[in-house]
């Protein structure tokens, strides 16, 4: 199986996550600073190229009561734009509680400053694409 990349796509940042070559383990990888949508995609695509990623797998914020809010279509109006510039498959995965379990993971680590390469925004993604892992292991068995 070819790496997957997850990210969580916020406001000013994207988390980035990447899985094992096997497909088993996913890692947080990098944080993305959003200058541009266009220029947080390039950034995406190029990690992608070098990473040799078969899929996208990216953390879709559905409100608590299920619903799409406003920043769900502003997550869906960036994969549209990802999608229109790259034939990787991508799919929208629901995020919800994502960044409170990593900071709740953080927390337990016990490490007091967080490391900017693996800030909350990148935990969250290797939690939305560790889901994601873990459900196609148990679609194969």
């Amino acid at each position: 199986m070819a790496r997957v990349l997850g990210l969580d796509v916020g406001e000013k940042r994207i988390g980035v996550a990447l899985s094992d070559a096997t497909g088993m383990l996913a890692s947080p990888l990098t944080i993305i600073t959003q200058s541009s949508p266009t220029q947080a995609i390039q950034d995406i695509l190029k990690i992608a190229r070098e990473r040799e990623v078969s899929r996208i797998i990216v953390g879709f914020p559905f409100s608590l009561d299920g619903s799409a809010g406003p920043q769900a279509q502003k997550v869906q109006a960036f994969i549209d734009a990802l999608k229109a510039v790259t034939a990787i498959p991508i799919e929208a995965r629901d995020e919800r509680y994502t960044t409170m379990i990593a900071m709740a993971y953080k927390k337990e680590s016990g490490k007091k400053k967080i490391d900017r390469n693996t800030r909350y925004d990148a935990m969250a993604a290797a939690i939305i694409l560790q889901a994601y892992l873990d459900e196609k292991k148990q679609l194969s068995f």
